[in-house]
């Protein structure tokens, strides 16, 4: 599936799930000062509209923290489409990476359930608690893993406590895109070569049939511990 080459065809719904997840930004907005907000960028299409979305119902500019993992294995392209979007739409972007895992003989992608705690959750645990973050935007979408069908758009975390939001809950895989062309986004070029939903480069691979599902082209191993995944913290 490419991005830019590839139309889909007008989902009559869209425009009612972006005026949900407006009112669901809104809400949150009301709810956490903009210094125990974040939002959650991968360099993805779909943390790319929340962020967008958050950034037009802001008024024009993300009115919090920007906050992006670094597990030391994504794509050059991801990293370089992150660093155009902080320039282009002044983000003030935190950077989460788990220094003391990297370091310590972590074998990545070995491991599943140890790699994705370590570089990812654990990660992410770390600079809620070291910045106070109290509520965070995240990209999830209900229809893009069965983990997820279930999350809602206030989600009570306990360790630690905070409350992650999901504007694009209900969006498909081809709402997202609608939007980013509607819109005129820029997105990531690793989209145009094949890959249709993109983590890091040791589990991420290209999918060459457009009917095949969204995630087919991650990793299986990862994809079937999901639920244990998502018990630890991730997203």
């Amino acid at each position: 599936m490419r991005g830019v080459r590839m139309r889909f065809p007008g989902s009559l719904s869209l425009k009612s799930k972006i005026a949900g997840a407006c009112r669901v930004l809104d809400d949150a907005l009301r709810r956490f000062p903009p210094e125990t907000l974040a939002c959650t960028f991968t360099g993805g299409k779909d943390s790319l509209v929340a962020l967008h979305l958050l950034k037009e119902q802001a008024g024009g500019q993300v009115p919090c923290r920007v906050l992006r993992l670094d597990t030391s294995v994504k794509f050059p392209e991801i990293l370089a489409f992150v660093e155009e979007m902080t320039a282009r739409w002044e983000l003030d972007m935190v950077v989460a990476r788990n220094d003391a895992a990297l370091s310590g003989g972590l074998r990545i992608a070995h491991d599943p359930t140890a790699c994705c705690k370590a570089l990812k959750v654990d990660a992410l645990n770390q600079a809620i608690e070291s910045y106070g973050i109290k509520g965070l935007i995240t990209g999830v979408r209900a229809d893009e893993h069965a983990q997820r069908s279930q999350e809602t758009h206030f989600s009570a975390r306990a360790t630690p406590p905070h409350t992650r939001i999901n504007p694009v809950l209900e969006f498909t895989e081809a709402d997202i895109w609608n939007y980013i062309h509607q819109h005129e986004l820029p997105y990531c070029t690793l989209y145009d070569q094949g890959y249709r939903s993109i983590g890091c480069m040791p589990c991420t691979k290209k999918v060459s049939d457009p009917k095949a599902p969204e995630r087919t082209g991650r990793s299986l191993a990862k994809e079937e511990i999901m639920a244990k995944l998502r018990g630890l913290g991730y997203f």
